[in-house]
């Protein structure tokens, strides 16, 4: 039994040998398909795992009250777009000091400037630092990790401490410190000098965004640096367990309400955004470009089968002769069926290979251009191969079949 599968695989590999050229076509029909299957769904997963990292970290038991909902509508027949009020300073302190849900804890920040200039003795940045003036929950709050030093504690924002943690990017061989521990250093911003506590661990970026090239600093302190009007506030709230979620959630809104005067009848002029929802609404968008994904391989998988077979059929013709010889000397119609099943097999495993290959490449590219977190697609992978399979056994059967079919006599006569 082996012996023959030895020697049918050796007749299918001298075919595909000797018609070069249609099977470089046919591989590349397959291959095609392939590619854009594990191509999109190898950026797709790069997106997903970029997302789940990046915002997963704050958990799925923190909300942020803000000016606007994650989105929201236009009004329609020519109405006004309706414009909520920015989160002033003073309101985020009354809801501070009024908000009392049990096991729950308020960060409290504003962007200052997302393009700062932050100098250390002779050398400086250029001019695209963030600056964000925050509490001593920011960090907990927004899934921020210390690497070196420490967070902000209660006495450095109540104390309007010149202290700041700074983006892991400012310790890097090439940031602001040469590779030096920034920990009780002095930077200055727009002058004002500051003693560093600590260091963030890297976030990496965002779309583009470089979450590491930050300084985080009181939030008073932030106050007395950027003092532009009408500055836009955010508040954070996490609490500790997740069932209490709901209620707390509640009791936020209900507070935040009653700081802006809102009559019962009234809609919220501000919005509420739970981390988990965000990561939801993001990554289902990613769910229209599976589809896509499989739309447009079903459609070039499809056509490559059609062509599969038919480089088939035009073999067992070319081959008649050999056949009906391969029979004269004994050979059963499933031996003649497995020698063309295996070449095709053989060609359509070629052309899902390449495919496998070239998707994952343009999947790494995709992912390495927009900075996204390239993780190998199994799942991508394991259905491609299975694809591959059943198109070479749909496209194999029939023109295995009819080899098989064949009767010896007339197969001798074929010219």
């Amino acid at each position: 039994m082996f012996s023959l599968l030895k020697e049918n695989l050796r007749i299918a590999l001298t075919s595909i040998r000797s018609q070069s050229l249609r099977t470089i076509l046919t591989v590349l029909i397959i291959a095609i398909g392939i590619t854009a299957l594990v191509g999109i769904l190898s950026a797709v997963a790069a997106l997903e795992n970029t997302i789940g990292n990046n915002f997963a970290s704050m958990g799925a038991n923190t909300f942020n009250i803000q000016q606007y909902d994650l989105t929201f509508q236009r009004s329609g027949g020519g109405e006004r777009e309706k414009i909520n009020p920015v989160i002033s300073f003073r309101e985020v302190k009354e809801f501070e000091q009024n908000y009392s849900f049990p096991y729950t804890q308020t960060a409290i920040s504003f962007t200052g400037t997302s393009s700062a200039e932050v100098k250390f003795e002779n050398e400086k940045t250029d001019p695209e630092v963030a600056v964000i003036g925050a509490n001593q929950n920011y960090l907990s709050n927004s899934g921020l990790e210390i690497e070196e030093g420490r967070d902000f504690n209660i006495f450095d924002i109540q104390n309007n401490n010149n202290v700041a943690i700074l983006g892991s990017d400012f310790a890097d061989a090439e940031g602001l410190f040469r590779g030096q521990n920034p920990v009780d250093r002095t930077i200055s911003i727009r002058g004002a000098k500051f003693k560093v506590i600590g260091v963030l661990e890297s976030e990496g970026s965002t779309f583009g965004n470089n979450q590491d090239l930050r300084v985080i600093i009181p939030i008073q302190q932030a106050r007395s640096i950027f003092t532009q009007p009408r500055i836009n506030y955010n508040l954070s709230v996490k609490v500790d367990d997740k069932n209490y979620l709901e209620g707390a959630q509640d009791e936020a809104i209900i507070t935040f309400r009653n700081i802006r005067g809102l009559n019962p009848v009234e809609e919220n002029n501000f919005g509420i955004q739970r981390s988990d929802d965000l990561i939801n609404r993001i990554l289902s968008i990613t769910e229209y470009l599976n589809i896509a994904a499989w739309i447009i391989s079903i459609i070039t998988i499809f056509g490559s089968s059609i062509a599969l077979m038919n480089i088939m059929l035009v073999s067992v013709t070319e081959r008649t002769r050999e056949i009906g010889v391969r029979k004269a000397l004994g050979a059963k119609k499933g031996t003649i069926a497995g020698q063309f099943f295996i070449e095709t097999l053989l060609i359509g495993q070629l052309g899902g290979v390449l495919g496998i290959l070239l998707g994952i490449l343009i999947g790494y590219g995709v992912a390495k251009f927009a900075d996204f977190d390239f993780t190998t697609p199994w799942v991508a992978i394991l259905w491609a191969t299975a694809i591959t399979i059943v198109v070479a056994i749909l496209a194999g059967s029939f023109p295995a079949f009819k080899a098989a079919k064949q009767d010896p006599i007339e197969s001798l006569r074929y010219e």
